[in-house]
């Protein structure tokens, strides 16, 4: 298991945290996210999914990432 925590932006709302929290929970791999206005926890398996996933499904979610 590994931890990783990321800075993002464009949120603003709890509809932003719901939305990015479901994009990393949709991932094989993630075991928890923690997600707040401009932050989040991510705990994942990195057999099972890499950080580049991560980062990627939350610039799907229409994000950026501001710090890894």
């Amino acid at each position: 298991m590994r931890n990783i925590r990321l800075e993002i932006g464009g949120m603003s709302c709890e509809h932003c945290v719901k939305r990015v929290k479901k994009a990393l929970e949709s991932l094989a791999g993630v075991t928890s996210a923690e997600v707040t206005v401009g932050k989040a926890l991510v705990t994942f398996q990195e057999k099972a999914v890499t950080e580049a996933d991560i980062v990627k499904a939350i610039e799907k979610a229409g994000y950026t990432i501001i710090k890894v």
